[in-house]
């Protein structure tokens, strides 16, 4: 029985660590040795969300009818703004936050001419939940992350899946669902970042 309960143990040990991990599926980081910057793009093209997979498009119709429903067209308006404004900037920003405080040799930024870009293409998003005093649950996300040549995008360098990268309780927008996602982006990048510095030393 007792050999039974460590196998059992051992067993969600192994799902756990697997899900909050970033793994690696093609080439290695010797290629940014002599780089000191790295372009970044943000897809969501192929992403779902939730557990039941929805398009963007569903979560968000789901989220029109809760909000407006239970708050107003006023709090409505300005969630679907924030919104959009997290997906074109700020899960970016909140990347290179956690990215650049780790990696320290390799400068990750948007928008530059680096011989390198880094495509981090979302494919599950869970949002998570706010419950104030009675305790939230932070957002998760799934990614592939491709780094290609900037001038020949089809030129693979490295390849590397994240799954299930949680968020933590770190930002002044946790209590929505954009701040707890951007969470996600930021402990990404640090881990991300932390094998970057681990190689490259």
């Amino acid at each position: 029985m007792k050999k039974l309960f460590v196998l059992i143990l051992m067993a969600i040990t192994t799902v756990v660590f697997a899900q909050n991990e970033i793994n690696l599926q093609q080439g290695n980081f010797d290629f940014l040795k002599d780089q000191t910057e790295v372009n970044v793009q943000l897809k969501f093209e192929n992403a779902v969300y939730q557990e039941k997979n929805l398009t963007e498009a569903q979560y968000i119709e789901n989220r029109k009818l809760d909000i407006t429903n239970k708050k107003s067209e006023a709090v409505w308006k300005n969630w679907i703004y924030q919104w959009d404004r997290f997906k074109e900037t700020e899960y970016l920003q909140y990347f290179f936050k956690g990215i650049n405080a780790k990696s320290k040799k390799v400068t990750f930024r948007n928008d530059v001419k680096a011989k390198y870009t880094l495509i981090i293409d979302a494919k599950w998003i869970y949002a998570g939940w706010y419950g104030g005093m009675i305790g939230s649950q932070e957002g998760k996300l799934t990614a592939d992350l491709t780094f290609v040549e900037t001038d020949n995008p089809s030129n693979v360098i490295m390849k590397l899946h994240a799954e299930k990268i949680q968020g933590k309780q770190m930002n002044k927008d946790f209590s929505w669902e954009y701040g707890r996602i951007a969470a996600t982006y930021e402990v990404l990048g640090k881990k991300l970042g932390k094998e970057i510095k681990n190689t490259l030393k």
